[in-house]
């Protein structure tokens, strides 16, 4: 198995760092080439161990440029079906080690989708990062059923998004109008009612609100 080496584009790498406020440096490397030179990798790690697995995503995590990091998130989640309760937390440490959006909530894709396989063990990984000291682990709390629809466990959801109504940070008011806005898809009324009983901040009203009727 051949290891993945980004060719630096050095124009394209300080765009990209600055659109990150220059946190991290890039490669250089967009998405879609990331895809393709990634692709045997992801292939080759299906037939891994999940020590082996961890190891590599180590490996990858480990290397400067951020698009490594894209890389090893990618690795989890080409492997996230066949992962154990207790082997998809072994994953909860990356979480926060060189933490931004990006990566978060990359992350927040990979046990999400977990979860969305395991709905029966979902309260568990919920509580794996809500009530966490870290906010980037309870903004995967509170996004963590994006994207599950009428599958979404509204209670789990509900009680993210109180723990967190008062918090003084951007990323979490942030992570709670996204929720609300991508449940309102499903159930606009449940939306319109959480946000009319309970005091949220303007931002999180704002964006949850968004697709709502307007009066």
């Amino acid at each position: 198995m051949n290891e993945v080496v980004f060719p630096k584009k050095a124009d394209k790498a300080v765009q990209m760092a600055a659109y990150m406020k220059n946190l991290f440096p890039f490669a250089g490397i967009a998405a879609p080439e990331r895809a393709l030179l990634e692709k045997e990798l992801l292939k080759a790690s299906k037939k891994m161990t999940y020590t082996e697995l961890v190891d590599l995503v180590r490996f990858y995590y480990d290397k400067p440029e951020r698009e490594y990091q894209y890389v090893a998130i990618d690795l989890a989640i080409a492997n996230v079906k066949r992962f154990s309760f207790e082997e998809v937390l072994g994953f909860k440490p990356f979480v926060i080690e060189k933490a931004w959006w990006d990566s978060v909530d990359a992350w927040r894709k990979f046990f999400g989708l977990w979860g969305f396989q395991h709905l029966e063990e979902m309260p568990q990984l919920f509580e794996a990062f809500f009530c966490e000291e870290d906010f980037w682990h309870r903004r995967i709390a509170i996004n963590l059923q994006l994207l599950y629809k009428e599958k979404t466990n509204i209670v789990l959801l509900k009680k993210a998004i109180i723990y967190d109504k008062t918090t003084d940070e951007f990323f979490v008011q942030k992570a709670i109008g996204w929720s609300l806005r991508q449940y309102s898809k499903t159930d606009p009324e449940w939306v319109k009612t959480l946000i009319e009983t309970i005091e949220l901040s303007p931002l999180a009203v704002r964006e949850g609100s968004k697709y709502l009727p307007k009066p």
